[in-house]
């Protein structure tokens, strides 16, 4: 084989790598979807599985009270059946006192006559007029418990939609990282090279060098945490929002804002807020409604039920009997005896589920009350933070700045540089986290007052 068709070969293999980088980068670049705050909470409510649980719920809960409703309807029944007989002994036991034709003596008895089929049917129809306020508390629960569940809905709303604001500002925090660090591998290699070049003058001593080259190290180290984590939290982003597995997020970073003013309400306000529209308040609250109505049905029971019955009764015994337009009507009235010591029971238990509600309506008001003072001072303590970090970057920057003046005229050590290399990267870490948790911090105080789904229209 010749140089010439080595080199051809060659060249044919490079230009299919050259081609095959060039396709995947654009797929790759295909798949980056830039995304912003809102989109993302709008996919993630599309795309929940949980709020798609509560929906059948409400359902469920729907159904139960259409159930409860239709229980005031008539009860509208209607049989029939045609039986074929053998042949019955019939001894009618009437002494006929004549027939038609005058031939029958009176006293004398008719031959039984031969029965070998009958048929017969039956309509009825029982209207509810009372029942001891079984009905009418059946639906009074049914309702409340079906408010309960829409409401349960819009709570588990507010939760993914805090879930994703959480998992955003996660996305920016784990980019923010990568782009620090990958800031600090170049100028780390190019102190490295810097201290080489003065390692080799003689102007350095070679345990400074290592000490630059190992530094350098540990910052790819870190550059592969933070790659990994924000993997993680891009996958993570992928499948709230059901979007592909390699698709690729771009967070909007300008809704980490610094400059928004802290919001003046107290936290007595946002307390009263709370209690005013938080959802799983008034859930509970519906649900005593229903237990209270629960406890009515229970008692009703010790009373009779009333109804409007009516039926027509047809029948038809060849050779002995038939019956056409038996209509009957009137009023029906039952009482089951046996409640007077089984109600009891069903009451006592009406009783507890209540005493339950109003427990864990006590305890949701102390959760209340916790839940928003310990949101508020969260939003408060992120501002503070914030403000902290911008002096520190401020400091560290300044301080990374005389440190290495120092180090160029030797009056300061490697150990001094590195360190204050490190401080100054921490202190762009923790600002960049303080603004993500500020944001993350002030939609837990709008979720704990329960304002954030209104804030999000």
């Amino acid at each position: 084989m010749n140089s010439k068709s080595i080199y051809t070969r060659l060249y044919a293999l490079a230009s299919g790598i050259l081609l095959t980088f060039l396709f995947q980068t654009a797929s790759a670049q295909q798949s980056v979807k830039p995304l912003s705050l809102n989109e993302a909470i709008s996919l993630s409510i599309q795309n929940s599985k949980q709020l798609r649980v509560s929906h059948a719920k409400v359902d469920e809960a729907n159904a139960s009270l259409k159930t409860a409703n239709e229980r005031q309807l008539p009860d509208v029944s209607v049989s029939g059946s045609y039986l074929r007989l053998l042949q019955p002994n019939i001894d009618m036991k009437l002494d006929l006192k004549g027939n038609n034709d005058g031939n029958t003596d009176p006293g004398t008895k008719t031959e039984n006559p031969k029965v070998n089929s009958a048929a017969y049917g039956i309509a009825s129809v029982s209207v509810p007029i009372f029942s001891g306020m079984v009905i009418q508390s059946g639906k009074e629960s049914a309702r409340y418990l079906a408010e309960a569940a829409r409401l349960d809905v819009d709570k588990d709303k507010e939760d993914v939609i805090q879930n994703t604001i959480a998992a955003y500002s996660n996305l920016y925090k784990a980019k923010a990282a990568v782009a620090l660090v990958q800031e600090n591998i170049r100028q780390s290699d190019e102190r490295v090279k810097e201290f080489s070049n003065k390692e080799k003058n003689g102007l350095l001593a070679r345990n400074d060098l290592l000490k630059a080259e190992l530094q350098q190290s540990n910052y790819e180290l870190a550059l592969m945490d933070a790659e990994n984590n924000l993997k993680v939290a891009n996958l993570n982003m992928d499948i709230m929002l059901g979007l592909p597995d390699n698709t690729m997020l771009e967070v909007d970073s300008t809704v980490f804002r610094v400059d928004k003013p802290v919001d003046s309400r107290g936290v007595a306000e946002f307390e009263q807020l709370a209690y005013q529209n938080r959802k799983d308040a008034a859930a509970i609250a519906a649900r005593e409604k229903a237990a209270n109505a629960g406890i009515k049905g229970a008692k009703g029971e010790y009373f009779p039920s009333l109804a409007f019955t009516g039926g027509y009764i047809a029948a038809d015994i060849p050779n002995v009997l038939t019956i056409t337009n038996a209509v009957n009507a009137g009023i029906g009235l039952k009482y089951n005896l046996s409640s007077l010591w089984k109600a009891g029971s069903k009451v006592a238990g009406a009783k507890a589920q209540l005493a339950e509600v109003q427990a864990n309506e006590a305890k949701l008001v102390d959760g209340i009350h916790l839940e928003v003072y310990q949101s508020y001072e969260n939003y408060l303590l992120s501002h503070k933070k914030m403000d902290t970090y911008v002096k520190a970057i401020e400091q560290s920057e300044e301080n990374y700045r005389i440190t290495k003046n120092k180090h160029d005229n030797n009056l300061a050590t490697t150990t001094d540089l590195l360190d204050a290399d490190v401080a100054n990267l921490q202190a762009h870490l923790n600002y960049a986290y303080a603004k993500a948790d500020a944001l993350v911090a002030y939609h837990k105080l709008l979720q704990a007052s329960g304002i954030l789904d209104s804030d999000k229209k």
